[in-house]
């Protein structure tokens, strides 16, 4: 990979386990959590007697890093120094098409050795993990380690004494309960305290004759407060252990790391057929980032539920304008992952704590998934705080996107009635949206809003789709209809007149992102003309700054996901990769490192806010768009 990463990712599980190293060089510095508070790991090699530092700003002399690339799945680092060359691979097997391994919370670090100088040198890999990763900061609680052999395997345990599982939610806070743990076959384990710092750390010692491969995991006991119940992972449903699933993953570690090549190359090659080599590193960096901010469980029905936490804004759950911009990647390679996003939305709507006619904001705030807090105040949720044709259109876009892409229309079909209360609210406020909050509310409300409309447009024709295959002719051609009629309007009242279209219905001369329009093209409906698209994409040349397009006239500022939208409405690979170069620049260049932020300025190519953000998904709609994955007509 040719791009300076913002963030590098070494271990990432969930919103909880995970762990980046947010300097060039591994060495520089500790690595963190995604919200960048110290997750401590440390790792030496002791070549000859003598200990040599890899990973973790620690004591003693450093080895050289010399290589660092970055796949869907790996992050490998080359060192070299004490006449050895290092490899050392981080990998996690997030396969969407095999949830047990996805969900499974177990990340590898393989280290190999070689003789660079032709001598012969005595090799051992050490490494020591804190307290930080099972406790949101160090010394919160007292910890408790436990050393345990299985399987041939060594492995180290470390907890908090107190395990309040499920007990708080919240935005910049990490995981307090669970266990945490250190394995190797054949591995020294043990624990101390570092006198320096006052933590707690679990350490594993490995020679490393050829290869030693080490698993960082953590059992978490309980995953999610689900309405009142406390759900397990895929990996441990149905009662497996920690331990067996550790063993499991060390003895699947080769096959698993073959397929991940195959997968990234099958991702890199199409990517650059689709949208250009940068576009296809982009894909790369995020794809980690986009799962490992989710959380895949099973509800008490045995079905699925994929509950996002909504980073570095507000730490809702599962919230749907942030469900929306992501389901490209996941329409690609598991749409039944769509699937289990909405089901916790439909679930709050029909409670009674759901007054309204539109659909809901979000359920809950991670890891708590019991109802909406977006514009909760004083127990209740406050109308102006809603996003009621946004994320009406969002739910009818993904309920339409994961029913083409799966060839399933039986959750349409359960849910005909309030999908069709939806699409009502849609066909009445959608065609000049009142003064409301949409998902680029960052300015405020705004009213008459042209994007937001176009959203509104595409939610019902998602809606006709749905009818037509389910043999409601008569409500398909209807809903068609409205939508046509709905756009015919929209194109008189937002031009701007010179081939661009305005950010607001009564604001001339204004300009946005129309992205929502991306679906149109990708379904081949055709409600806009093929001419607005091009003369939209042309004019929005004259905005662009060093670092992207700005989301609006509003500021400078602009978002990853629309941009790449809005991109993918271009006639030519060309143009498209003219939108996609300066996103892929600001992100070589951010001063801000952290795990992908969707939200920067275009002048300077800094971070304006978000971090570690699933809406990375949303960066995949040209490949989606590339494999004819959602195209009905």
């Amino acid at each position: 990979m040719m791009l300076r990463a913002p963030a590098v990712p070494l271990i990432t599980i969930d919103p909880y386990f995970s762990v980046w190293s947010n300097t060039d060089r591994l060495t520089d510095a500790a690595p963190v959590h995604w919200t960048g508070k110290p997750n401590t790991i440390a790792g030496y090699v002791e070549i000859d007697g003598t200990d040599y530092r890899f990973m973790g700003n620690g004591g003693g002399d450093a080895l050289t890093q010399t290589a660092l690339d970055i796949d869907a799945m790996t992050s490998t680092y080359t060192f070299e120094g004490a006449g050895i060359m290092l490899t050392a691979r981080f990998f996690t097997p997030l396969f969407m098409d095999d949830l047990t391994v996805m969900t499974r919370p177990v990340s590898y670090l393989s280290l190999k050795a070689v003789s660079s100088d032709g001598a012969e040198h005595s090799v051992k890999a050490k490494i020591y993990v804190s307290e930080e990763l099972c406790l949101n900061e160090k010394g919160q609680f007292a910890v408790t380690t436990e050393t345990l052999s299985f399987d041939g395997i060594n492995a180290v345990k470390m907890g908090s004494v107190d395990q309040p599982v499920l007990a708080k939610s919240g935005d910049d806070i990490r995981i307090d309960w669970g266990y945490f743990y250190l394995a190797a076959k054949g591995a020294k384990v043990g624990a101390q305290k570092c006198e320096d710092t006052g933590m707690m750390f679990v350490s594993l010692e490995k020679e490393l004759d050829s290869e030693a491969l080490i698993a960082f995991a953590y059992d978490d006991i309980a995953s999610i407060d689900y309405f009142g119940d406390h759900l397990k992972s895929v990996w441990n449903n149905e009662g497996k252990t920690i331990e067996t699933a550790i063993a499991e993953a060390l003895d699947d570690y080769a096959g698993l790391l073959d397929k991940a090549k195959a997968f990234d190359d099958k991702l890199y090659f199409d990517a650059v057929k689709a949208g250009g080599e940068k576009y296809a590193e982009l894909l790369q960096l995020a794809y980690r980032q986009v799962i490992a901010a989710h959380k895949l469980a099973v509800d008490t029905e045995g079905q699925l539920v994929f509950i996002s936490k909504e980073c570095f804004s507000n730490g809702c759950a599962a919230t749907v304008d942030v469900s929306y911009p992501s389901i490209p990647m996941f329409l690609i390679y598991n749409p039944e992952l769509v699937l289990a996003m909405m089901r916790p939305i439909l679930k709050f709507a029909r409670s009674a704590a759901w007054e309204y006619d539109f659909a809901p904001h979000d359920a809950g705030r991670y890891p708590l998934v019991t109802g909406q807090v977006y514009g909760l105040k004083e127990g209740r949720l406050l109308f102006e705080k809603q996003m009621p044709v946004e994320e009406c259109g969002n739910m009818l876009i993904m309920t339409a996107t994961y029913s083409i892409a799966s060839k399933n229309y039986d959750f349409a079909a359960e849910n005909m009635d309030i999908f069709e209360q939806w699409a009502k609210y849609l066909v009445e406020y959608g065609v000049d949206p009142e003064n409301q909050l949409c998902t680029d509310d960052f300015a405020g409300h705004l009213a008459h809003n042209c994007n937001l409309s176009l959203k509104a447009i595409m939610g019902i024709a998602g809606m006709s789709i749905v009818c037509e295959k389910l043999g409601m002719a008569d409500k398909a051609a209807d809903y068609m209809k409205k939508a046509r009629e709905i756009g015919i309007k929209w194109l008189l009242r937002a031009s701007n007149g010179d081939g661009s279209y305005r950010l607001a219905f009564d604001r001339k001369g204004t300009f946005s992102m129309k992205y929502n329009i991306v679906w149109d093209k990708l379904f081949g409906t055709g409600l806009i003309p093929h001419e607005v698209w091009n003369g939209e994409t042309w004019a929005n040349r004259r905005h662009f700054n060093a670092y992207g397009m700005p989301l609006d006239n509003r500021s400078t500022y602009t978002k990853s996901d629309w941009l790449v939208w809005t991109a993918t409405l271009c006639d030519s690979k060309a143009d498209f990769e003219s939108y996609i170069a300066p996103l892929w620049e600001a992100y070589n260049i951010m001063p801000t490192r952290v795990p992908m932020t969707d939200w920067y300025f275009t002048d300077t190519s800094a971070k304006r806010g978000f971090q570690n953000r699933t809406v990375q998904g949303g960066l995949y709609i040209k490949l989606l768009e590339y494999y004819g994955t959602v195209r009905v007509k």
